[in-house]
């Protein structure tokens, strides 16, 4: 490591514990609304993304048509486009301004409205389905960009990695107490007789709620850590030629651009199993509802082990290379789902997938916390955000074409989503992550 690396370690051993890997001025409880954020927030991804209403929509609302896995995947590419352009702009206005909160509220309110409206979509309701699916995605998108870029704002550069895979683990442990919670009514309908067009929209209730009030706390104790930089002009017209010149700029940080390029890629594969999952769980093994949820509830917990060990993991052998070897493991993950045709070979890819959805996730945004000057930190965080939405946009309607074109065979769909993951290892490996911080710098 460098000198620069063994300093920090001093720094740690002096201060001890979590309080040695937060910036001077930063408070434990402060620390952890932030990681509570990503509680919050998955609860959303796990239930209405992952487990329950994607396989409803398609099974149920769109009665199980050859192009309904194609129109989930338009509502869900659609939310992604409007976050493309949105996220960033959102983030540069928050620099501008030096006040994030505002906007992570009105995208949490956003999200929550858009899921308690999923409670009222039923069979044949393809359009309201898609159009709730797309607010809620949009406001989770907007939000989920505007909390990451508190990560370099609360953490030292040498710890981006730990207290990353702090949030991203205790994420999964919102999205499987949310998961847990609907799977105990779901079980409870099933056993009076109650069918998924009574117990989906009360999991939508459920996830609401529960994203709603784990959010209070980072709205309660997040403090801002900028200073306004707003000049003379609207701010719409500020943060839009702030946003250009941050573009333009990109080209001085050369590693911090390759590697949303390699994002763009490998999160196309990953936004694939978080959109697809359930649905490839009963389409393609003929899993039912309850089996799904407890392979979606069994995966989750996978995920944080991923993001919490890969988190310590790429403080020690660099981002890079932890980043590179999920990717593998993504590879190999789905290499077995193509070949399972029993459901034991297929739950052991599932959980290879949990690892590496963690450890990818919590690499990828440590990495650009780690790559991106601080001044701009919001900014940068809203161009990952764009490139996390165009991956969100590529991957499932990818997809989608592909179930589309071979008659609903989602096995070559999967085998074809491999092709982003070799995508992202051959452009990550071109990432200097040393020589990007120096410039950061």
């Amino acid at each position: 490591m460098t000198h620069n690396g063994r300093a920090h370690r001093v720094e740690i051993s002096n201060e001890g514990g979590l309080r040695g890997l937060l910036q001077p001025g930063v408070r434990r409880r402060e620390f952890w609304s932030w990681a509570f954020y990503d509680f919050a927030n998955s609860s959303y991804t796990t239930v209405v993304s992952t487990a329950v209403f994607n396989a409803y929509f398609v099974a149920t609302v769109a009665g199980d048509a050859q192009w309904a896995t194609f129109a989930w995947t338009l509502a869900v590419s659609f939310a992604a486009a409007v976050v493309m352009i949105l996220g960033p702009l959102a983030g540069a206005a928050a620099d501008l301004r030096g006040r994030k909160r505002p906007y992570l509220f009105a995208s949490t309110i956003a999200c929550v409205a858009g899921t308690i409206g999923l409670c009222f979509v039923g069979p044949g309701d393809v359009a309201l389905g898609m159009a709730l699916v797309a607010l809620s995605a949009i406001g989770f998108g907007l939000g989920e960009g505007l909390i990451a870029a508190w990560l370099p704002l609360l953490g030292r550069p040498h710890a981006l990695g730990r207290l990353s895979g702090f949030g991203w683990s205790l994420g999964y442990g919102g999205g499987l107490a949310a998961l847990a919670l609907c799977i105990g009514y779901v079980q409870f309908a099933q056993a009076r007789g109650l069918g998924a067009a009574h117990f989906v929209p009360v999991c939508m209730a459920i996830t609401a709620v529960f994203f709603a009030l784990a959010a209070l706390p980072g709205f309660l104790l997040l403090r801002e850590h900028a200073a306004p930089q707003a000049s003379a002009g609207s701010l719409v017209e500020q943060a839009f030629g702030r946003l250009m010149k941050t573009l333009a700029d990109s080209a001085d940080w050369p590693d911090l651009r390759r590697l949303l390029i390699a994002i763009v890629g490998y999160q196309a594969g990953v936004a694939v199993v978080v959109a697809l999952a359930a649905v490839y769980a009963q389409q393609a093994m003929g899993f039912d509802t309850a089996a799904t949820l407890q392979l979606i509830f069994a995966v989750n917990i996978t995920a944080a082990l991923g993001a919490f060990g890969f988190g310590w993991l790429q403080d020690r052998i660099g981002h890079r290379r932890a980043l590179m070897l999920s990717l593998w493991m993504w590879l190999g993950m789905v290499l077995l789902a193509f070949f399972a045709t029993e459901r034991a070979l297929f739950w052991v890819a599932a959980n290879i997938a949990g690892l590496a959805m963690g450890a990818s996730q919590s690499a990828g945004r440590a990495l650009v916390g780690y790559l991106a000057p601080r001044e701009r930190v919001a900014e940068c965080f809203g161009l990952w955000s764009l490139a996390v939405r165009l991956a969100t946009v590529i991957g499932p309607v990818s997809y989608g074409l592909v179930t589309w074109l071979f008659a609903g065979n989602h096995r070559a769909a999967m085998l074809f989503t491999g092709v982003f993951f070799v995508f992202g290892l051959i452009v990550v490996r071109g990432v200097d992550v040393e020589r990007g911080r120096a410039l950061a710098q």
